[in-house]
């Protein structure tokens, strides 16, 4: 039975997943005006089934005792002429009138508006209790005309529609839509302020995924406020964590400079034939260094702030190329305006990683901007070997290289230049998807940010 219902209840609830809204404000909404509505149509309909039907039953009832003691009279009458007179004289209590009608003013047919409800009751359990009733009119709200058959011919009876009909029922419905819309009003409110700690923490929480430091102080109730409490806590300890990763690592690269910088001072005086590969390898420990330094200050350096990425993709391009290296900037795409907040430090880091490993890997290098209203794309392609497809989320791993993938006869390296640009991007709330370059046939490397 467990393995049956599990199979099931996605069948028949998983297509009402995708109309369900996704807000949780709204869903709290649903979720409290859902009963009260359902309440209110099981009342209405109980209402109007019991105690309103059985009202307008009773009340035809002693109605139909009436109508048949004036048609009494009305067949006593010696003509049709003085059938009012003989009702008005013997009935007067009644307050119920009859007069005499031609066949041609009979109605065909019952008559009545289509909302109402006692007039259904009414047109189905007055004719079944006087039989020589033919039709009964009931689109005066105010009156009511009965059409009999007796002995002068066709009559037609007016009488006071209250006789047979609740005064004013739609009192409860009125009262019940207002004093219920009224109750949802308060919940409504009160449900606003139970939820807004919970989007403060949400906020805290994208802002701290963003590399932004949002202050944020747990409120509302007590399961919110140990949640609060919670992400806090955790946010103290990443931030501890990261600040001892950074002085650990920058302490360790300084501290490796004085025994680098003695070497090169000892191999400044041997030969030159026996210097130049000594001098090569100090080199790219010096480089090595320095990635470690990078890899360590992540997207730490400054704040966000808001910047043309266009712009700011130029400036690096032109960098480049004054460093020698064989990059160009293409036609901007994407029809997007504006700025975007970008911790400019860390951006330039990561697309410097990227164009590097671009021109080390291949001979040249390819730099594009997507620029729309809701995401910022910056790609960066090469024309080399590429990395694949099984072996893209291992490239992103601090420390790895892939030496099938990517030549290491063109330059060192300690595999952080990817990881470097990877945590870049997530730190600005982004990802970075490597895949295949259709222009130059290498890999192909994007920096996505949602805006």
């Amino acid at each position: 039975m467990g393995r049956g219902a599990a199979r099931v209840y996605p069948m028949l609830f998983g297509w009402l997943k995708q109309y369900m809204p996704r807000s949780l404000y709204v869903r709290a909404i649903l979720i409290l005006l859902l009963p009260v509505v359902f309440l209110q149509l099981v009342v209405t309909i109980l209402f109007l089934t019991r105690h309103f039907e059985d009202v307008t039953q009773q009340m035809v009832t002693a109605v139909s005792r009436e109508v048949l003691l004036v048609l009494d009279i009305v067949d006593s009458a010696p003509d049709a002429g003085s059938v009012s007179t003989q009702v008005v004289a013997q009935a007067s209590q009644l307050a119920l009138t009859a007069t005499p009608v031609s066949p041609d003013d009979v109605p065909t047919q019952m008559l009545r508006h289509w909302y109402d409800f006692s007039g259904r009751v009414i047109v189905a359990l007055l004719p079944s209790r006087v039989a020589q009733i033919e039709t009964i009119d009931l689109l005066d709200d105010q009156r009511v005309h009965v059409y009999a058959q007796t002995r002068h011919g066709p009559i037609r009876m007016s009488f006071d529609r209250n006789r047979v009909s609740a005064e004013n029922p739609h009192q409860l419905f009125v009262n019940m839509a207002f004093f219920g819309g009224l109750v949802t009003v308060i919940a409504i409110l009160y449900l606003r302020n139970q939820l807004r700690p919970i989007k403060r923490l949400a906020r805290a929480a994208e802002a701290f995924g963003r590399g932004r430091h949002e202050p944020y102080t747990p409120a509302g109730a007590s399961e919110v406020r140990a949640a609060g409490n919670a992400f806090l806590d955790m946010r103290n300890r990443i931030e501890r964590q990261i600040e001892q990763r950074t002085l650990m690592l920058s302490g360790v690269s300084h501290d490796l400079r004085t025994p680098l910088t003695r070497m090169r001072l000892s191999l400044s005086m041997l030969e030159d034939a026996e210097r130049e590969l000594l001098e090569q390898d100090v080199d790219d420990m010096q480089e090595m260094l320095d990635a470690f330094l990078s890899f360590a200050k992540g997207a730490g350096e400054g704040e966000p702030e808001a910047v043309d990425p266009r712009a700011l993709v130029s400036t690096v391009v032109e960098d480049a190329k004054r460093a020698g290296r064989d990059v160009t900037l293409v036609a901007q795409e994407g029809e997007g305006t504006g700025t975007v907040k970008l911790n400019v430090l860390a951006m330039r880091r990561a697309l410097d990683n990227l164009i590097s490993n671009a021109v080390r890997y291949g001979s040249r290098a390819q730099v594009s901007v997507m620029l729309s209203d809701k995401s910022l794309r910056v790609r960066v392609e090469d024309d080399g070997p590429g990395i694949p497809e099984q072996r893209r989320s291992e490239a992103t791993r601090p420390f790895t290289r892939l030496d099938a993938a990517r030549n290491q006869d063109k330059g060192g390296g300690v595999g952080l230049g990817l990881a470097i640009a990877n945590d870049i991007a997530r730190a600005h709330g982004g990802t970075l998807r490597l895949g295949v370059s259709e222009h130059l046939g290498g890999l192909c490397a994007d920096i996505v940010i949602a805006r």
